[in-house]
């Protein structure tokens, strides 16, 4: 008989609650034991299996159960060494504690060990050592086969640990042997020091399941598990060990690299698995096709975590699924940064407002005419303490995805006419400036844009023909309902409405007319046509011609024109020449504080190329 140590024995199992002083002189080479003849006949009758050791360990008298238990007979066992016989001293910590019962040290020791029989079978044995009577010396040593509670908590783990639909690894399993192999001391000794992780889920699953049913749906899952299952056991024919596949939850599932040699063969599984998945399965008398998005990350071991790979892997199958599904895309470090600095601006906005993170600059609008500065728009940037000053375009669409473009609008709007009246009141003797104030069209859904604006110029006071509101082209055209009595009202109130990047949407001309629009704003795109490809070659004659017409159409419905992103002299005569109304763009300035704009106010004519 021999025995194999299942490792380290559990801190539970070696009790040291209670310490006897031992009659056991030590240095005895043999002990005799005198027992009543009853307690012989219990001993001898017991179906325990028992053995009396002596101080030096070994055996003096064993019942028949033991012999039983090693194969053979009791007789033999005698003088033997109780230590080879059940494995005792394979762990040190199990052999030192073992040695400290047979000195009186300890009270007990309770341990569990795999014996080998001599049929080549083997069994699972606890084994418990402990003191006897203080008049007797020596030790008990009694074993138990555990082997049937051994079994038991084994399938019940297997069936703890593993999917009843597909009999994978679960994701309480996939989770256990991810946090394994980032063990430093298990990645340190292997051969790579890298990690892979291939996370998948079926595209359009939800609709087997809602049209033909969840028993159809649990057998594509099942099918799908066996051919992950063919593509993991082929990529580990030539690896050092074979992919863990594991499904966890729903028509998610994950293959797990745990000794990855690099993104070559992450990318080589990701893309057998997609070929696997594209034979048709026929299930219960259907013919289904699927295909799968699969998120792909592979790093370094060290300095990773379950839970970070795990958001690594599901952010990349986000991607793989916009980016169009059937396929797999690779974890990007710079674009998930940007994907975090997003959310970190879309979970902070609603507290920048309520901290007045936020501040205005201005854009002079010019008369092409004259030069003459006739008004402004308003700009907002946000002032953030982590990033720095963001302009517009880094944070306006996230807020009106989540509404808080409402009371952000609702403040640029407040500031802007506040400051326009104080330009007035602080220069009395210069034709009063006119304020352009952007607004989304959730602003008019979401909130009561007509009665903001009302209450905000009777307490700033500025007079309703000096604010003009913009929204973009494809927020006007089309409009309908609620947007446009909102516009109808606004205009009766006598404020202005322009339709800004005009010339980039889908125009329907017909319906301009009967907007109540004052003001088209034409794209920057339009006017970059009229810059001089090169020294003395003419600009693009197209574009003079869509410009001018759009000019002229304009003026005949009555409605004036500001060209966008007027950079050079050359492009403003131009402008100037075909009749456009009114400029912005950096020849003449770039958004400024409002400070700025006061000194401004001071001059006659606009100077071309202000900074």
């Amino acid at each position: 008989m021999s025995g194999t140590s299942e490792g380290p024995t559990p801190a539970a199992d070696l009790d040291r609650s209670a310490d006897t002083e031992s009659d056991i002189d030590s240095t005895e080479s043999g002990l005799q034991v005198h027992r009543p003849p009853a307690y012989r006949s219990v001993f001898a009758a017991a179906p325990l299996a028992m053995a009396v050791v002596d101080g030096e360990g070994r055996i003096v008298d064993a019942n028949d159960a033991l012999g039983a238990l090693l194969g053979g007979e009791s007789a033999v066992l005698v003088g033997r060494v109780a230590s080879d016989l059940l494995d005792l001293a394979s762990d040190a910590r199990t052999w030192h504690a073992y040695r400290e019962v047979l000195r009186g040290r300890q009270a007990k020791l309770r341990c569990t060990r795999r014996l080998k029989q001599p049929d080549g079978h083997s069994l699972w044995a606890q084994v418990t050592v402990s003191p006897l009577d203080a008049d007797m010396p020596g030790v008990l040593l009694s074993v138990a086969d555990v082997s049937a509670h051994r079994d038991l908590q084994a399938r019940l783990r297997h069936l703890q640990m593993h999917d009843p639909v597909t009999r994978l690894p679960n994701r309480t399993l996939f989770f256990e042997r991810v946090s394994a192999a980032l063990e430093a001391e298990v990645y340190e000794q292997s051969g790579t020091g890298r990690i892979g992780l291939c996370y998948l889920d079926l595209d359009g699953f939800k609709a087997v399941n809602d049209t033909l049913g969840h028993r159809v749906g649990d057998l594509l899952l099942a099918a799908v598990a066996e051919r992950l299952t063919e593509c993991a056991e082929q990529a580990g024919q030539t690896r050092p060990s074979v992919p863990l596949v594991a499904r966890l939850g729903g028509d998610e599932f994950a293959l797990l690299v745990e000794d990855s040699t690099g993104t070559e063969q992450l990318a080589d599984l990701a893309e057998s698995v997609l070929k696997a998945l594209q034979a048709p399965f026929d299930l219960a008398g259907h013919r289904l096709n699927v295909s799968a998005s699969i998120g792909v990350v592979e790093r370094h071991a060290a300095g990773t975590t379950a839970t970070g790979l795990m958001q690594a892997a599901d952010t990349t199958l986000y991607w793989a699924k916009v980016d169009g599904k059937d396929r797999w895309t690779l974890f990007d470090p710079e674009r998930n940064a940007h994907l975090m600095t997003r959310q970190a601006l879309a979970s902070t906005l609603r507290p920048a407002i309520e901290r007045g993170e936020f501040r205005l600059d201005y854009q002079p609008l010019v008369g092409m005419s004259d030069g003459r500065l006739r008004g402004v728009e308003a700009l907002v940037r946000w002032d953030h303490p982590r990033f720095g000053l963001l302009s517009p375009n880094r944070f306006v669409a996230l807020a009106e995805e989540d509404g808080s473009i409402v009371p952000l609008g609702r403040w640029v709007l407040a500031t802007a006419c506040r400051q326009a009246r104080r330009w007035q009141l602080d220069n009395p003797d210069d034709p009063p400036l006119f304020v352009s104030v952007n607004v989304a069209v959730r602003q008019v859904w979401d909130s009561d844009l007509v009665a903001d604006v009302a209450e905000i110029l009777a307490e700033t006071g500025l007079a309703p023909h000096l604010l003009q509101l913009e929204l973009t082209e494809s927020a006007v055209m089309g409009s309908a309902g609620r947007p446009l009595q909102a516009l109808q009202a606004l205009s009766d109130m006598g404020v202005g409405i322009a339709i800004d990047d005009f010339g980039t949407g889908y125009s329907n001309l017909a319906y301009l007319s009967r907007l109540p629009v004052s003001v088209l704003k034409l794209d920057g795109s339009f006017v970059r046509g009229f810059q001089y490809e090169g020294a003395g070659s003419p600009p693009n004659p197209a574009d003079q011609v869509v410009v001018e017409a759009m000019i002229d159409l304009a003026h005949r419905l009555g409605l004036t024109v500001t060209a966008e992103c007027v950079e050079t002299s050359a492009q403003a005569t131009r402008l100037r020449s075909i009749g456009c109304d009114t400029g912005q763009g950096w020849l003449y300035s770039r958004p400024v504080p409002p400070d700025r704009i006061s000194e401004l106010l001071g001059t006659e004519t606009y100077a071309v190329g202000n900074p």
